[in-house]
């Protein structure tokens, strides 16, 4: 079975006040950013205040004051990270952080996370953190605030990452007659009503969706293969209050063997079930005022380890 490293790498950025809109700077320029990452767009949408770009590895979402950038595979985000730093001084920064998730096969990443810091380093003032123990699922956190920023009250992200999904939809998604059947499957339009949607199904494997409405955004990238299966969910909407319903209806629609869940100034809210076992949390609160949640979940049901021939 073909091996993809579906985890993603994430940059986001929050300029200073009065900068030029990011959104003025157009699709050009956001090609060049994404290139120094190794992937490229795919499609594109937009809204009153937002722009989403659908990647050959992941999602770039933009906004006049910010942009969130998601890679995976083997993408150096760092480098775009770099680019775009250099590109617009460190002057006019408010916010950056950059999250790194352990990877399955990390010896064919790349660059390291101690590469990546290091570049960060003669860049910004960085601050890292690792969530989590090295021998356990973990991230890497680097951030960098000017002393001024504060992010507002309705500033969340919550993120929802699964590992080892149940065997059934793996089948469904590694093999789905169109990207409705997987819309369909998954209860896009009923999770996220009102939403635009874009989204592309790659080939051999994989599925990426990004939708919009309004500021808000979410994204879905699934890699179905047995091997290294792994969904991931992000959004702007709060998963610790009004649409808390849908990482229960992730989690059993897809029953991974174990997930993360992220969030920053609203822990998404996983139900109180016998079935999911706890294994580890953390809180690590930010100087500028972001509070960040990382909690590790296993299914307690015993499951046969997988084998296979290296």
């Amino acid at each position: 079975m073909l091996f993809f490293e579906g985890s993603e790498k994430k940059l986001e950025i929050v300029m200073r006040p009065k900068s030029e809109s990011l959104r003025s700077l157009g699709q050009q320029y956001w090609q060049q950013v994404v290139t120094k990452a190794r992937a490229d767009i795919l499609c594109s949408m937009s809204n009153d205040q937002c722009d989403a770009y659908l990647l050959s590895e992941s999602s770039l979402f933009v906004w006049d004051n910010r942009f969130l950038m998601l890679t995976c595979g083997t993408t150096t985000l760092v480098d775009a990270a770099a680019h775009f730093i250099r590109d617009r001084g460190q002057q006019s920064l408010d916010f950056v952080s950059y999250q790194r998730k352990n990877e399955y096969l990390p010896h064919r990443q790349r660059t390291t996370v101690n590469d990546d810091l290091k570049k960060f380093r003669t860049l910004l003032d960085i601050k890292a953190h690792q969530l989590g123990y090295l021998d356990t699922h973990h991230h890497f956190l680097f951030h960098y605030a000017h002393p001024d920023y504060r992010p507002p009250s309705h500033d969340i992200t919550g993120e929802l990452l699964m590992y080892h999904i149940s065997e059934q939809a793996a089948k469904t998604l590694l093999n789905p007659s169109s990207i409705e059947s997987i819309r369909e499957f998954l209860a896009l339009d009923e999770l996220l009503d009102g939403f635009m949607f874009d989204d592309y199904l790659f080939e051999p494997f994989g599925y990426s969706v990004n939708l919009i409405k309004d500021d808000h955004y979410a994204t879905i990238h699934i890699t179905p293969q047995q091997c290294s299966s792994y969904v991931s969910f992000e959004t702007s909407l709060d998963l610790s209050g009004e649409y808390h319903f849908i990482v229960e209806h992730l989690l059993n629609k897809l029953q991974p063997r174990a997930w993360d869940c992220i969030g920053f100034n609203a822990k998404p809210h996983v139900p109180d079930k016998s079935d999911y076992l706890l294994l580890g949390e953390c809180q690590l609160p930010l100087e500028c005022g972001y509070k960040v949640d990382f909690n590790y979940f296993l299914d307690s049901h015993q499951t046969p380890l997988a084998v296979r021939e290296l």
